[in-house]
């Protein structure tokens, strides 16, 4: 069985943003704009991704 993905875009600047923020996109393997990571679909993913929701574009299934 395959795993689920999901493509995540940087459309936002982390400058001027909490440390917290600009780590987490970091981790989401994003740190410059439109640089686009597909990562697996785990629930601490999703969680990142709702922290830095205003900085990131996501193309994929994420409820």
């Amino acid at each position: 069985m395959a795993q689920k993905t999901v493509r995540i875009e940087q459309i936002g600047s982390p400058i001027r943003r909490e440390a917290s923020q600009r780590q987490t996109l970091i981790g989401l393997k994003l740190n410059k704009l439109h640089r686009v990571a597909e990562l697996e679909d785990t629930p601490s993913v999703r969680g990142m991704i709702r922290k830095v929701a205003h900085l990131v574009r996501v193309h994929g299934d994420v409820a």
